[in-house]
């Protein structure tokens, strides 16, 4: 021990996860929402990438033997997918509807079907 800290760095790996819970969903969000908007690598990399310390720290420790079944359920039920998954799927799916949708009021102008803007050409 130096200088009053602990000695167990490995406390160091959960720092993320301490800010992943709040501020993670958002961040999975944002890149679902730039996945949808530009497919590729990069996107789909960054998605993987990013959320993987903060669950795999967690799920080390929430998966350790002699743990209850309840607490794997909790883990993936709660952390992985509630967290990280729902969030990056709520984003990209609501972005491709609306970029579907934006793509199909284009279509019915170019063709002269919507000339006003009121709710029946929507």
């Amino acid at each position: 021990m130096m200088g009053g800290a602990s000695d167990d760095w490995w406390v160091l790996l959960f720092y993320p996860v301490v800010f992943w819970v709040p501020f993670g969903p958002f961040v999975m969000a944002a890149l679902g929402v730039w996945h949808a908007r530009e497919p590729g690598l990069w996107p789909r990399l960054w998605s993987v990438l990013l959320p993987l310390e903060p669950v795999v720290t967690l799920g080390v420790v929430a998966c350790r033997p002699g743990k209850e079944p309840g607490d794997y359920l909790l883990y993936f039920g709660g952390y992985v997918f509630g967290i990280t998954v729902l969030p990056w799927l709520l984003g990209h799916g609501i972005t491709r509807a609306v970029l579907a949708h934006r793509a199909h009021r284009a279509h019915r102008a170019r063709r002269g079907g919507a000339t006003g803007a009121g709710p029946e050409n929507a």
